[in-house]
Order: structure tokens, then C-alpha cells, then sequence
């Protein structure tokens, strides 16, 4: 990458990178957006059975995965130093690697399931379809893993926007299999939330599918021959994949497995109360999309600034990042604010649900300030190579401090479930000034020193 010396060009660069990014990411999480709010046109109880297996599935995933997004550096620099030859070999452990988590996941599922479901204060109907929604996505995990090897190999080679297509076109497949799953159309059995699950796992393989038939097909991915000779597995391989992934991983599953966390505790409340949270919560989870989309995309232009020994470029694309998330944060605090009402109506028409859902997304409004800070943060430390000190201050954010502050303020004061939010916001917040804190010290040293080990 070319130097851009105009701070108007890094914006337009950054924007470039950015909008491909959002727009999957968009995608894939309209897919749990759409589970959550076709299952709450169903009933109470099936929005509640899909929230609490879509609470106990997204911190599994989304940590899991982020070790896997070790293969964009991988593959990117061995492209870089003309070693194109042993890309298929680092995109076959990775996939081999996939497969194997996908194996522990769904044995542990089977084995501890029930256990964890029946330790939690629900109906008998909410426990029945959290747990099937599950089995049936269950059938798409080992394509899901996969995928997402296939997704950082053709984001190493900059193909953003093939990335964003294959999204892009799967979201209308997990529509339509929700329509006729979940409300028995055209013949279909009705089966509500369950059906969601069913829908995501059918929706898995096609993502699975269409990304095998561009690495094979299309240019330049088919120049690798990704599939055109077998490889033994490689532990050592893998330890090295591991040793960047995991780091990531942990940091991305101590921030998700927080919120899950909550509505795990507040399935001590009632049905209403756990699919308002769910409903609100589910909102403002999307909107994370945009300092998420930001973050990833800070990462690759930190990272080509800082190996290209550029680090006020790179302390430049810093600034207009966190600036941009922040100004975007405070439009989608707005649209909360004025757009309660219509955007609690999306999940449920039930009236004690949606004046519910209302009053927790007023607290929603304070996740988007402080995620515009700390999301795109981990993203400029992954890009100067530092991913250890990140999940630290995640976990001590978010289950030392927001947590057990939650839980205090949930069970000893007049606060009750929306002192489990004030947690969630007082974990961001900390987490936020955590990583400033790291930030500002990676980039005096990486001044200093003109290097960061």
C-alpha cells in the first residue's frame, strides 16, 4: 500500500476498506437479528428459548473463531514474501483445525447441555426450544468453522468485497428458511423458534458451499490450488496458528460471554423480562456492527503502516478511526432514542414486552459510546501485533469489574434487571479507558523503539 498523506485520502482509504467489512458483518448478524425477531412474531416464550440458545451459541462462536482469524496474517505474509506456494498448506491446517474444534464444540453440547439448561430458572417450554433450536444448529457448525477459514484466506488476499457477496447473498437463504420453518408455510412444519435453528444450519452450508466454488473457480483464488493436494496434519502447524488466534479468541469471548452471562442470570426473571432483554439487547448487538466494521478494518491499514515503519501514518488512521466510531455511535444513540417504540416493535407485539424492550434499550444508548472507543482500540493493537494485553483488560473489565457490579446492583438495590445493563455499560466504560491506557504506551514505545515485540 501506496503512502497517503492527506488525512481527507485516509478517510476515503479507511472508508474503502470499512464499507465491504460492514456489510458482511451486517449480514451475518441480521441472520441472528432475523432468528431472534421472526421467533418473537411466534410467541414470548419462542423469542425466549431463541434468546437463551442464541446467549449460550454466540460467545462459543464468536471466541472460537477468532482464533481461526489467525490465517489472514498467516496467508498475508507468506503472499507478501512470495511464498504463494505454501498458502494451501497454512489454509488446510486451518481448515483440519476447524474441523476440530467443530468436533469438541458439538461433544461438549452433547455432553453438558441439558446440564446447563436445567440449571437455569426457565419454563419447560423455553428449556424444550432453546435446547432443539441448538441440536438443529448444531448441523451447521462444522461448514460455519470452516467458512470462516475460507473468509480470512480471500480477506488475506484483499478481496473484501468477495467476502461481503458470499454474506451478502446467504442472508436472503436464512430468511426464507426462517418463513417456512419457523411459521410452517407452504407446506413446511411449523415449528417456531426451533425452526430458526434449522434455518441458520441450512444457511451454514450455503456459505460453506459458495465459498468452495470461488477458491476453486474464480481468480485469484484458484491460482493457489487450494484443494489440489493432500496434506497431513500438522500439530506444529497448528501450534502456530494457536499461538496468534488464541490470544484474539479469548479477547473476542470474554467481551460476548458477558452478555451472555447476563441473560443467563436473568433467567431468574420472568419470560417477559428475558425476551425484552433479548429483544433490546439483540438491537443493540447489531449496531456494535459499526465499531466492529471499523476495528477490522483499522487493523489491516495500522498493520500496513506500521510494517511499512510509518508509525505516524499509522497514529493518523488511529485518530480519524476512533473519530469516525464515535460520530457514528452518537447517530445511533439518537436513532435509539427518538426510534424506541418502532424499533421494540420489530421483535414482539405483545404490549408488556414491547414497553419492556423500550425501557432497557434507554440503556443501550451508553453501549454505543464506549464500544466506539474500545472496538476500534483492539483493532489498532492487532495491528501493531499486539493481542495479548487486550483480552487482560477484557477480562478484568468485564468479569471483575462489570459483572459482579451487575449482580450487586441486580440483587441488592431497587434496580433489579436493569442493574445488570448498568454492569454491562460500567465493563465497557472500563474496558474502554483500559485500552486507551494500552494504546497510548504500544505507541510511545513503537516511537521509541521503532519496533514492538
Amino acid at each position: 500500500m501506496d503512502k497517503i498523506t492527506p488525512l481527507q485520502d485516509k478517510l476515503k482509504h479507511l472508508l474503502i476498506i470499512f464499507v465491504p467489512i460492514f456489510l458482511s458483518q451486517m449480514s451475518l448478524y441480521a441472520m441472528n437479528f432475523f432468528d431472534t425477531a421472526m421467533s418473537g412474531r411466534v410467541g414470548a416464550d419462542d423469542l425466549a428459548g431463541v434468546a437463551i440458545g442464541s446467549s449460550l451459541w454466540v460467545p462459543v462462536y464468536t471466541g472460537l473463531s477468532g482464533i481461526l482469524l489467525a490465517i489472514t496474517p498467516i496467508a498475508a505474509q507468506l503472499i507478501g514474501a512470495k511464498k504463494q506456494d505454501m498458502v494451501p498448506f497454512s489454509i488446510i491446517q486451518g481448515l483440519y483445525l476447524s474441523i476440530f474444534i467443530s468436533i469438541v464444540v458439538i461433544f461438549i453440547g452433547i455432553a453438558s447441555l441439558d446440564t446447563i439448561l436445567q440449571f437455569m430458572s426457565l419454563t419447560d417450554k423455553v428449556r424444550h426450544i432453546a435446547k432443539e433450536y441448538l441440536v438443529a444448529l448444531s448441523f451447521g457448525i462444522v461448514p460455519l468453522f470452516a467458512s470462516s477459514v475460507f473468509r480470512s484466506f480471500i480477506d488475506s488476499l484483499g478481496q473484501t468485497r468477495v467476502t461481503m457477496l458470499i454474506i451478502v447473498a446467504s442472508l436472503p437463504i436464512n430468511i426464507l428458511f426462517n418463513y417456512l420453518f419457523i411459521f410452517g408455510s407452504f407446506g413446511f412444519p411449523k415449528l417456531g423458534g426451533i425452526g430458526a435453528g434449522i434455518a441458520s444450519a441450512i444457511t451454514y452450508w450455503f456459505i460453506f458451499l459458495l465459498s468452495v466454488v470461488i477458491i476453486i473457480k474464480q481468480p485469484p483464488f484458484s491460482h493457489y490450488q487450494i484443494f489440489h493436494r493432500f496434506y497431513r496434519v500438522s500439530l506444529a502447524k497448528w501450534k502456530g496458528i494457536l499461538k496468534i488466534g488464541v490470544p484474539i479468541g479469548l479477547s473476542i469471548f470474554f467481551e460476548t460471554s458477558i452478555f451472555a452471562a447476563v441473560t443467563l442470570l436473568m433467567s431468574d426473571y420472568d419470560t417477559v423480562t428475558i425476551a425484552s432483554h433479548q429483544a433490546a439487547l439483540n438491537f443493540a448487538s447489531l449496531l456494535y456492527m459499526l465499531p466492529l466494521s471499523i476495528s477490522m478494518a483499522l487493523t489491516i491499514v495500522v498493520g500496513y503502516e506500521i510494517g511499512a515503519k510509518r508509525s505516524k501514518d499509522a497514529k493518523q488512521y488511529s485518530v480519524i478511526g476512533i473519530t469516525l466510531a464515535v460520530c457514528l455511535s452518537l447517530l445511533s444513540a439518537a436513532v435509539i432514542y427518538f426510534y424506541k417504540q418502532p424499533i421494540a416493535s420489530l421483535y414482539t407485539d405483545e404490549m408488556t414486552v414491547l414497553t419492556l424492550t423500550q425501557q432497557f434499550l434507554m440503556y443501550a444508548i451508553f453501549f454505543q459510546i464506549f464500544d466506539a472507543i474500545q472496538a476500534p482500540i483492539q483493532g489498532i493493537l492487532r495491528g501493531y501485533k499486539d493481542v495479548n494485553a487486550a483480552f487482560i483488560i477484557s477480562l478484568i473489565s468485564y468479569w471483575v469489574i462489570g459483572l459482579p457490579f451487575g449482580y450487586l446492583l441486580a440483587n441488592y438495590t431497587y434496580f433489579h434487571a436493569f442493574g445488570y445493563w448498568i454492569g454491562l455499560i460500567s465493563g465497557l466504560a472500563a474496558g474502554a479507558i483500559g485500552l486507551t491506557v494500552r494504546l497510548r504506551i504500544v505507541q510511545k514505545r513503537f516511537v521509541e523503539k521503532g519496533d514492538l515485540a
